[in-house]
């Protein structure tokens, strides 16, 4: 990496420390630190918002999604536009209306409001493993990109540099340092894709040889340049590629029924809610932050991933790491390192730190919430205004910042414990929510109940779902198991395969069909329609809220759902609120 390159990742590095380190000393309490003094314009907010929810996960991952499938890649950021759109009409005003939540601090208070602590304690505890995972997870991916783009950098290196850098900033300011550098990571980010990794690249893809000064303020030679790039981009991809059709139903609805929930029961979403001024500046906020998804970023991340599959069939990539593309999801950084001449590298490489980094300090802060206000405070009283509650947030941060980074060099583990305990989260939390929120009956019953199994079956049928079969693995026992999915010619002989064609058959059938594979009893079932194991866990975690809610309703006449059941961090009365 050029030195100029590495200087400006630098200056960017010390920049967002220097955010930290000024509201260091103006926090005041844990409102300030969690929820930024509730002061909060919808344009920090909404850059805020979008910034945490695509982050560098979508980033990267709209990347690999236009690198295999094209514009289509892009509905999945529309079912984030929808959800984003949805709290703002239907959740926002429930929650910023309602003047029993106007000192929370977390989500999972809202569940003690509604129901009783111990389902308020469920839910910060699912809350909290669940961002503590996602954490880490970011500060790998961006240990990662840093390691594969500065020469000499190891990964260790690269960790405690990210994770460090990361915790720091976070622990130091709180609410009002996320929230303002996430501002200024989204405009980095934004003004980075926008004005140089997509031209560079878009250019690039149709025989550029040097990019110069001359050639960018020529009209003339940038229309001639961009007519070879669409037409290397129309001779080297499937016609599909370029089409919004390249899609299926199933692959929608799975998007959608992961995407959308997680704009209802996001903690970094609430507590970006309580922030905000009042419900007009949250509501602004959320369409802002909708449009920003879809389809700015959308369309952005998926044309990039889309030239850089062009450049990997053009053969752009022989001199970099072999010229192999393995994992889509490489295909973008490996196309930006190719193109990009000294000096823009290194602000595409803050950009994309940006995008790592904006997610990674907000769900630092989300489950250092969960912890001090949903399971500490449940052990112990704590006043939000005290200087100690301030100090104690602090350190947890810390804590938390301490065990993502440790569990981000757990490599192979990290992925997997983002990817369950999120969806533990989601498919957990959901429905209980919504039924809180939007339906008169209550039972607690059926609440902790919802929470819990709807989570499990999530989290098991994620976990024994058949994604490929270890070369290792005893061949026979998981052909036996699945063979009737198998095509009919097969069905009867698979038994005479050899090794190698058995394993080849396997990994087509279950890339053909969701195989769920229950090892301990021989059993197999395939998932119906292709269906994201998320959805069942939805779909179970509302038959069980329903049924019990019939079954052990709530038996205070007093409607006792009703009255503030508040953290013992917020100092609210107790008493009967008009609903």
């Amino acid at each position: 990496m050029h030195f100029i390159d590495l200087s400006i990742f630098v200056i960017y590095m010390l920049a967002m420390l220097g955010v930290g380190f000024y509201f260091l000393k103006k926090n005041e309490g844990a409102d300030d630190y969690y929820v930024g003094g509730r002061t909060m314009g919808s344009g920090h907010i909404g850059l805020s918002v979008v910034a945490t929810d695509v982050g560098g996960g979508f980033s990267i991952g709209l990347g690999g999604l236009g690198f295999v499938m094209g514009l289509s890649g892009s509905w999945m950021l529309f079912t984030g536009l929808l959800g984003a759109w949805l709290a703002a009409v239907f959740l926002i005003p429930k929650v910023k209306d309602n003047p029993a939540f106007s000192r929370f601090l977390t989500f999972p208070q809202i569940f003690g409001h509604y129901f009783n602590r111990r389902v308020a304690l469920l839910a910060g505890i699912i809350s909290a493993i669940g961002y503590t995972g996602f954490t880490s997870s970011q500060i790998l991916a961006g240990a990662k990109l840093a390691s594969g783009t500065i020469t000499g950098l190891d990964l260790t290196t690269a960790l405690l540099i990210m994770g460090v850098i990361a915790v720091v900033y976070t622990v130091m300011g709180g609410m009002k340092a996320v929230i303002y550098t996430d501002t200024i990571q989204w405009a980095i980010l934004m003004g980075g894709l926008i004005f140089i990794g997509l031209p560079v690249s878009f250019l690039a893809v149709g025989g550029l040889e040097q990019l110069t000064f001359s050639n960018i303020t020529s009209w003339q030679w940038l229309s001639e340049q961009s007519a070879r790039s669409m037409l290397a981009i129309r001779t080297t991809l499937p016609a599909e590629f370029l089409s919004l059709t390249n899609i299926t139903w199933q692959q929608i609805v799975n998007w959608a029924i992961t995407i959308i929930p997680i704009w209802f029961v996001g903690m970094t979403l609430y507590q970006r809610i309580y922030a905000c001024r009042d419900t007009r500046t949250a509501r602004r906020a959320w369409y802002l932050a909708g449009l920003f998804e879809w389809p700015i970023m959308a369309f952005m991340g998926v044309m990039l991933g889309l030239l850089a599959r062009v450049a990997a069939e053009q053969g752009m990539f022989v001199n970099v790491a072999g010229g192999t593309i393995t994992d889509p999801e490489t295909g973008l950084p490996m196309l930006l390192r190719t193109v990009l001449p000294v000096g823009l590298t290194g602000l595409m490489l803050s950009a994309y730190f940006s995008a790592i980094l904006s997610t990674a300090d907000s769900c630092l802060m989300a489950s250092s919430g969960n912890i001090v206000t949903d399971i500490i405070s449940h052990f112990r009283k704590t006043d939000q205004d005290a200087p100690e509650t301030l100090r104690l947030s602090q350190v947890v941060t810390l804590i938390v910042g301490a065990l993502a980074l440790w569990l981000a060099t757990m490599m192979t583990n990290v992925l997997d414990l983002m990817l369950y305990s999120y969806a533990f989260m989601v498919s957990g939390l959901f429905v209980p929510i919504i039924g809180a929120l939007f339906w008169k009956r209550r039972s607690n019953v059926a609440a902790f109940w919802a929470m819990l199994m709807g989570g499990i079956v999530t989290v098991l049928l994620q976990t024994t779902i058949l994604t490929t079969i270890d070369e290792n693995a005893n061949l026979q026992t998981i052909a036996g198991s699945i063979y009737s999915y198998f095509p009919a010619t097969l069905q009867q002989n698979w038994s005479s395969l050899g090794n190698p064609e058995l394993y080849s058959l396997l990994q087509q059938t279950i890339a053909a069909n969701s195989i769920v594979y229950l090892p301990v009893i021989n059993l197999s079932f395939r998932l119906p329609f292709g269906l994201d194991p998320n959805f069942f866990g939805l779909s179970a975690s509302c038959i069980i809220y329903i049924t019990l809610t019939y079954l052990y309703p709530n038996k205070n006449k007093n409607k006792t759902w009703q009255r503030t059941t508040v953290s013992t961090t917020t100092s609210i009365p107790l008493k009967t609120t008009q609903v």
